[in-house]
């Protein structure tokens, strides 16, 4: 009988990412899925799902399940993830089935948190464990969490920032706020819709983010041309963005979440804060791989900061790495874990 390969999981709004204990990262989707509107019966899940975003006929609804770091469609989101666990696991429930190290975004409410570990159990789970989001993109980072000293990690997801101070093993403090990569795009929507009368979608924005997007004015400005509806003819238009305009766009996000850091670290204790200044900020997550934001923040900051390898596989990593190195990490999973009966 094959064996089942236990699994750290991190549900993102943007991506789920699975890490297979012992063989590193074994999926990375986007959190999308697509479903008959009437019947609700799945039609694509991940990849697939996502190139159907606004691209869909009304019968059709292609959607992410998580939204701005909460569950918009709990049904679909536990769907969603017992599809990819499955893929990696297989259908059948082995013997004794694998365990789940699991990390959510910090929006899912306890009842929520609850359901989708019993959602587990049903694709094979004998055991899920649920790991903080800072704790498991700090772990993934490698930084020396178990350390008397401070460490600082900001993990910029789709929907959510979370932003921590982790010494000892605990988060010593630890915020969220609702500026992810999401909120950028919504904000390359508006300027371009107030700048050009030009309505782009979401992909459109998010493709002029990751392709030509900056924290900071690059030294050589990039050109992407995008198709839009242009709002006073109704009719379709191409339009070069430049590198600038994005960075212009994205200026008023993301001076928010500089504010959320430096509020941390102003509330931070002193020896803490002083070891945060020598050590640097460390930033995970999707968001993390905007070009220049390192340097925006220690610009803005005044400390040094750098952008984590993989920067988007850190929490899964993390979660991972906790059940490779169960004696080392293991205990800073915390008391919410459950096990099938």
């Amino acid at each position: 009988m094959a064996q089942v390969m236990d699994i750290g999981v991190d549900l993102g709004t943007a991506s789920v990412v699975i890490y297979g204990k012992n063989k590193g990262i074994v999926l990375d989707e986007p959190a999308v899925i697509a479903f008959d509107r009437e019947s609700r019966a799945v039609l694509a899940v991940g990849h697939e799902a996502y190139r159907m975003l606004g691209r869909t006929p009304s019968n059709i609804v292609a959607m992410r399940p998580l939204r701005n770091g909460t569950i918009d469609d709990f049904a679909m989101a536990t769907g969603m993830l017992n599809y990819f666990v499955q893929q990696v696991v297989g259908k059948r429930l082995f013997l004794g089935g694998p365990r789940v190290v699991l990390s959510l975004p910090a929006g899912v409410n306890e009842v929520e948190r609850q359901s989708i570990t019993a959602s587990l159990f049903s694709a094979g789970a004998r055991r899920t464990h649920l790991m903080e989001r800072p704790m498991a993109a700090a772990i993934g980072a490698g930084l020396p969490v178990g350390e008397t000293y401070g460490s600082m990690v900001v993990d910029i997801g789709g929907g959510m920032t979370e932003i921590a101070v982790i010494s000892k093993g605990r988060c010593v403090l630890r915020d969220s706020v609702k500026i992810g990569g999401d909120k950028l795009d919504d904000a390359i929507i508006k300027y371009i819709r107030l700048k050009h009368n030009m309505l782009i979608g979401e992909m459109t924005a998010e493709d002029l983010k990751v392709n030509i997007g900056s924290a900071l004015q690059l030294p050589e400005q990039l050109y992407m041309e995008v198709t839009g509806r242009n709002l006073i003819s109704g009719l379709p238009k191409v339009l070069r963005i430049t590198s600038d305009e994005v960075t212009e766009a994205i200026e008023g996000p993301l001076e928010e979440l500089m504010e959320s850091i430096h509020a941390v670290l102003e509330q931070t204790p002193a020896e803490l804060a002083a070891d945060i200044f020598d050590n640097g900020i460390v930033l995970t997550g999707g968001g993390a791989h905007l070009s220049m934001i390192s340097q925006a923040v220690s610009k803005t900051l005044k400390i040094d900061c750098r952008v984590a390898e993989n920067a988007h596989e850190c929490v899964a990593r993390g979660c991972g790495l906790t059940l490779e190195n169960w004696s080392e990490y293991g205990r800073f999973i915390g008391s919410r874990n459950q096990m099938r009966k």
